[in-house]
């Protein structure tokens, strides 16, 4: 059974940081891009970062650059989303996404996402 666990939401204040982490079991983990994505209300739900299954490039929306940082952990199966400087507007619910595409199979799973709001 393939599980994505998200943890480390909250709330914080406008500046502050957070760390959420996503532990992955039921798959080949090492195999898979890791990603998170955001949803805020009324919103579509955007890619925020992602990082490549040997954790040897990653890539971030223009929103978060120099503010978050993806990361993973392949032996613990594990991958984090640093988030400093934050602020009101990246308050969402934050998912985790691990995606695996070949020539004639693409498998995506979804964890069920943890809320961050960023509010004084």
């Amino acid at each position: 059974q393939v599980q994505l666990v998200e943890s480390g939401g909250g709330l914080v204040q406008p500046g502050g940081s957070l760390r959420l982490s996503c532990a992955g079991s039921g798959f080949t983990f090492g195999r898979f891009t890791m990603s998170w994505y955001r949803q805020a209300p009324g919103k579509e739900r955007e890619l925020v970062a992602a990082i490549s299954a040997a954790g040897s490039s990653t890539n971030y929306a223009d929103s978060v650059k120099g503010r978050f940082t993806i990361s993973r952990d392949n032996a613990k199966r594990t991958v984090h989303l640093q988030m400093n400087s934050l602020k009101p507007e990246d308050t969402a619910v934050y998912y985790c996404n691990a995606d695996w595409r070949g020539t004639q199979f693409e498998y995506d799973y979804w964890g069920q996402g943890t809320q961050v709001t960023v509010s004084s």
